[in-house]
């Protein structure tokens, strides 16, 4: 019980935290991490394979939304975004930084502690340096966009250079046009402005941050659409993919055998008898080539569950 309550202190007191380190240590993301039991990344971030981002691009921000919510997860989503690329999809492991008003003692220490730990350059650079492929941006600069623009067009190019990704900014961003000509780079910020960025400083890396409505952890995945974005928990993500491809799946049977005047909307939108599960395995084999996932996943997957 002692380590539990100092853990939440340590985690939750953020000045003594950047007091001594601008980010957390892998044992510490470990720590805040630990139902992830796969792969990390050498800074202790959950690694969540590149397959799994890839096939969480074709689920929706309701779907995503609806099995979190079923987890217990009510507080992984925040809307009403400026999005530079509307009609395209982003997925990928989360890097996070924390942006807070200046304050000059405090911006003295983090920039001291910067040195020492060999950053260079400004403040907001320090979090594209850590930057793998697969990784995104994830920042909380508080909403300020008049002199809170985090990156201009030279820091789009080394973010997307490292990560082949892009941002997601509680925050703005300068040089629209410049970050425009950056193929395969999109952002979800608050807000554009021409200001550079001014009296803010950054408190830390791969910290737990907050994102309007949602609490945002590193090594989190991020799932961003026109619609939003949903921060998913790194242990539920491979889960979350396979039931919400399950659920398009029944839905694609579902729509089919209702057009073909097979089934009324009551036999569909209940539970099912074993006609209709015979039905659509009958189904999935003729359609096999669309499956989203390997069969065998599939099988295994509704042998554990009672569909």
């Amino acid at each position: 019980m002692k380590k539990t309550i100092v853990g939440l202190l340590f985690l939750c007191n953020a000045a003594l935290l950047h007091a001594q380190q601008i980010t957390l240590t892998p044992d510490q993301i470990k720590a805040l991490t630990a139902d992830w039991k796969g792969e990390r990344s050498a800074d202790g971030r959950p690694h969540v394979p590149d397959k799994i981002l890839e096939r969480l691009k074709n689920v929706s921000i309701e779907e995503a939304w609806g099995i979190l919510r079923n987890k217990g997860f009510q507080n992984q989503f925040e809307g009403d975004w400026m999005v530079m690329w509307p009609d395209s999809v982003m997925t990928g492991r989360v890097v996070t930084a924390q942006y807070m008003p200046l304050r000059a003692d405090m911006d003295k220490l983090v920039k001291e502690k910067g040195k020492a730990e060999g950053r260079i350059g400004g403040t907001n650079s320090w979090p594209i340096d850590v930057l793998k492929n697969g990784d995104i941006y994830v920042a909380d600069s508080y909403g300020k966009v008049v002199d809170g623009t985090l990156i201009g067009d030279n820091l789009g190019n080394s973010i997307y250079a490292k990560s082949q990704r892009g941002v997601i900014f509680y925050g703005a961003v300068r040089d629209m046009e410049g970050l425009e000509e950056i193929k395969g780079f999109n952002a979800w910020i608050k807000g554009y402005d021409p200001s550079y960025i001014q009296q803010m400083m950054l408190t830390g890396i791969n910290t737990p941050i907050r994102i309007g409505r949602a609490t945002v952890l590193p090594g989190d995945v991020a799932l961003a659409k026109k619609g939003g974005v949903v921060f998913i928990p790194a242990y539920l993500v491979e889960d979350l993919v396979i039931n919400a491809e399950f659920i398009m799946l029944r839905d694609s049977y579902g729509h089919q055998r209702l057009k073909e005047g097979k089934y009324t909307p009551g036999q569909i939108d209940t539970e099912w008898t074993d006609e209709i599960k015979k039905d659509f395995l009958k189904w999935l084999d003729e359609n096999s080539a669309k499956l989203p996932m390997p069969r065998a996943e599939l099988d295994k997957y509704m042998k554990e569950r009672n569909w």
